[in-house]
């Protein structure tokens, strides 16, 4: 990982915590029932999640209760555009970007002292089935905020509004009630801390849980994509739900999601792409062994490319190049069927959200073509940074240079 963190691909973006935030932090993790953490300093992204503390739990979901309802904590203003790590569902960056946009200014104000618990509840206290995902369509977010600060000014204008009535200014129980606030609560009267719950509708979405499931509302007709076996075995017992089900394995989902216009290839249009070359790399560098030259090196070089794929049997340069064979015989051979030339892999790795679709799911789709075959490292990183993380401590040394500069050549790009 030192790599990545050297290139600011992992951990950046996460905010400190440490001396009286440690407190604030802890104490919504008891009103979230969970046990305190013993770190003295740690970070946490927008969502409040801690790497650190995930891993001193054992748990990467520490804040969730239960599958169906998860939570954040806000102890900064400095969370606000931060990413969210590990995100329980596809949508929980947007959650957040919302509950900062709306109320910005009153987290300015509650963090001076104090910190947010937002809990993100749908009406469903937990999962029985996988069938439950349909109802997810409305997400409500409501606000806790550390020693109910809210509760406490209520209480604290009432004083003082009891306090300025009649003769009660020299009533010293009220006097008196007024100073034991003020000196435990400090002055709330004029402090932003209301926050009202806010609603916001959800379509389509992926989620962690059942094992990871694509829940595709937006379409023909309600699609269920599971990546446990185990949970899609259980889900096609049931026949009640009129909703397509597959397996992320299935080879008739691709044909499927072509079908109903969720996506589509251009194999002529798709070979000029930079996403196009680094597939083609990344099968290529499968191929390398022993090279006299790092991997890095020869995927970054034409003349080095040329090398070593005119060393490789002929089989195999027909493979890494069919695309570019297939797109010269189509000039010619008009009929030419695709699948009688183009690889598998290419078949797959090639495909991508149909044009027509809002940009919300064509992230949705990103993700899960990225998951149905992960062969660009740029969208990995992008879509499934948890294998990401997980596949670049098996690659070789050289192959993670070239896959960190493909990234940051991407987020160079994006940011133009």
């Amino acid at each position: 990982m030192d790599k990545l963190k050297q290139a600011g691909l992992f951990g950046n973006g996460l905010v400190n915590v440490n001396g009286s935030l440690v407190n604030r932090y802890n104490g919504c993790l008891a009103l979230l029932g969970v046990s305190a953490s013993k770190l003295a300093t740690f970070s946490i992204d927008a969502n409040g999640w801690s790497p650190e503390i995930a891993e001193e739990k054992g748990n990467n979901f520490y804040l969730n209760i239960g599958e169906a309802n998860a939570n954040a904590i806000i102890v900064s203003p400095q969370q606000e555009g931060k990413p969210v790590f590990m995100p329980y569902h596809s949508f929980d960056r947007n959650l957040m970007d919302a509950v900062f946009a709306a109320y910005r200014n009153e987290i300015n104000d509650i963090t001076k002292d104090s910190a947010v618990v937002v809990q993100l509840d749908q009406n469903i206290d937990a999962y029985y089935e996988s069938f439950d995902l349909l109802n997810y369509n409305k997400i409500a977010i409501s606000f806790l905020l550390l020693d109910d600060l809210q509760t406490k000014q209520k209480e604290q204008n009432e004083l003082i509004k009891l306090f300025n009535s009649g003769n009660n200014f020299i009533n010293r129980e009220i006097h008196q009630k007024l100073l034991d606030s003020a000196n435990k609560y400090g002055d709330l009267r004029n402090r932003k801390l209301q926050l009202t719950d806010l609603s916001l509708d959800i379509s389509s979405f992926y989620t962690r849980a059942f094992g990871g499931v694509f829940v595709l509302q937006d379409f023909i007709k309600p699609i269920l994509i599971f990546e446990s076996k185990e949970s899609f075995n259980q889900a096609i017992k049931n026949t009640t739900y009129d909703v397509l089900l597959f397996h992320l394995e299935h080879e008739e989902l691709l044909t499927r999601l072509k079908t109903d216009i969720i996506t589509e290839v251009n194999y002529s249009k798709a070979a000029k792409t930079e996403r196009y070359e680094r597939i083609k790399k990344h099968l290529f560098s499968t191929y390398l062994k022993a090279t006299e030259h790092p991997i890095r090196d020869i995927l970054n070089s034409r003349l080095l490319f040329k090398k070593y794929l005119n060393d490789l049997p002929v089989e195999a340069q027909k493979q890494i190049m069919c695309v570019e064979i297939y797109n010269q015989k189509k000039i010619v051979e008009r009929d030419l069927v695709p699948e009688n030339v183009i690889e598998p892999i290419y078949i797959k790795a090639l495909q991508e959200p149909h044009s027509s679709l809002q940009v919300e799911n064509q992230q949705i789709i990103w993700k899960l073509l990225t998951k149905i075959l992960p062969a660009d490292p740029v969208h990995l990183y992008w879509y499934d940074k948890e294998k990401f993380y997980k596949q670049f401590d098996l690659w070789d040394d050289s192959y993670k240079d070239w896959a960190i500069d493909c990234i940051l050549e991407e987020l160079k790009t994006e940011t133009k």
